[in-house]
């Protein structure tokens, strides 16, 4: 058999040389999970993660949610037709500016999250990154219960024409999971309703009190005895 013969019947058979895979790091484990470190209070905890969607003319649709573990606002929910770390990063540093810097961002492995940027990023900052367990997306509950969510009663029922139809969906969506729906692990409010609550009771927590004064003898006044 000579080379020819050999060439013919490895292009009929499909034949391909393997590509060289590079193995790759993976940072997560069950410690990280959204049962084991668990939200204790607001902006200790926020989740992230992305989902694929197209419009009607088969244009690639990347949607990225950040939600708040405790509370359980939508922080942000973004739409793009690509979403790189460079994007991502903006839309954190508009979050820390306006709401501030959490203490744990939960998240897979995936190549936006542990982008190099992203995690200097986060150490520059003070934030500790919580990778889950590669191939378990169950210990990003939270983040898995909202995507679910969003697809069934978003992205699967309507159909985008564009980019910008879309982004208009995303900011309705966010404002009714934040102002119209209640959550039952939030005794039936809003997130927002919730959050508010949570507001209140810090300010009169921290409202300074009256100084309590102890009536001396000469305040007391004694009773006329008959």
């Amino acid at each position: 058999m000579n080379f020819k013969r050999i060439y013919r019947l490895w292009r009929r058979e499909g034949f391909k040389v393997p590509r060289k895979t590079r193995k790759r790091r993976r940072l997560g484990h069950s410690g990280n999970s959204c049962v084991r470190r668990r939200a204790e209070y607001q902006d200790h905890v926020w989740t992230w993660d992305f989902i694929h969607d197209h419009t009607a003319t088969g244009q690639v649709l990347k949607w990225l949610a950040i939600t708040d573990e405790y509370t359980r606002e939508c922080l942000a929910l973004e739409v793009d037709r690509s979403l790189t770390s460079d994007r991502v990063l903006d839309i954190l540093t508009n979050l820390f500016l306006t709401r501030g810097v959490p203490q744990h961002i939960r998240s897979d492995n995936g190549p936006e999250f542990i982008a190099q940027a992203i995690r200097r990023h986060g150490e520059q900052v003070g934030l500790e990154m919580l990778y889950i367990e590669p191939g378990s997306p169950w210990e990003n509950g939270f983040a898995e219960s909202f995507f679910s969510r969003l697809r069934d009663e978003l992205l699967n029922v309507e159909e985008f024409m564009n980019l910008a139809e879309a982004r208009w969906f995303a900011q309705r969506r966010r404002h009714e999971h934040n102002e119209e729906r209640p959550h039952s692990s939030l005794g039936y409010l809003t997130p927002a309703a919730f959050a508010s609550q949570l507001a209140d009771s810090t300010t009169a927590s921290a409202t300074p009190q009256p100084p309590f004064h102890q009536p001396t003898a000469e305040s007391v006044t004694q009773p006329i005895l008959s």
